[in-house]
């Protein structure tokens, strides 16, 4: 009974540990804006992405012909990267409003 209580309580706890988006703004090269609100969507020149969870910290949105990458370290700082459909891919600023 023990066991059972604890792996109930550990099951519980793996569920608030779990990273969300968290507020991000960007800037790529070539003029490319990304927005991610908290929990998301992610938008990209202001246009909701097709969003795919990847896992509990990498996202990727689709838009426009540009894909999204958005990871959480273990700290919780973000990092966005881009790349599209002509080849060019980057890292991009994060920008603070």
């Amino acid at each position: 009974m023990k066991r059972v209580l604890l792996s109930l309580a550990l099951f519980a706890m793996v569920g608030f540990v779990k990273a969300e988006i968290p507020l991000v703004d960007a800037t790529c090269p070539g003029g490319i804006d990304v927005h991610a609100d908290e929990g998301g969507p992610i938008y990209i020149n202001g246009e909701e992405g097709r969003l795919r969870t990847l896992n509990e910290n990498s996202y990727e949105a689709t838009g426009q012909g540009i894909t999204i990458s958005l990871s959480i370290d273990r700290d919780g700082t973000p990092s966005v990267s881009y790349s599209s459909k002509d080849g060019a891919k980057g890292v991009c600023d994060l920008t603070e409003d």
